[in-house]
């Protein structure tokens, strides 16, 4: 969980170590409709899985977005 945080939170360009599992997506400055496609990309890329942006409808934490990934948040 450690390193997906990492990768998360360098993609919405924020300082290492500074994401949490519980923050709320919609608190995240970075976190927009070209962060949800960078991170779909980051899926596929990273984790070996295609993303439907319908499924961001019921995310509303970074956790949530980890379990998206396949990882046990």
């Amino acid at each position: 969980m450690e390193e997906f945080l990492d990768q998360f939170g360098e993609l919405l360009e924020m300082p290492a170590g500074s994401l949490r599992a519980e923050d709320e997506l919609s608190e995240l400055e970075g976190w927009n409709s070209m962060a949800m496609v960078g991170f779909i990309a980051f899926v596929d890329e990273q984790f070996e899985k295609t993303l439907s942006p319908r499924l961001f409808a019921k995310c509303s934490t970074v956790a949530d977005l980890a379990r998206l990934a396949g990882l046990n948040a």
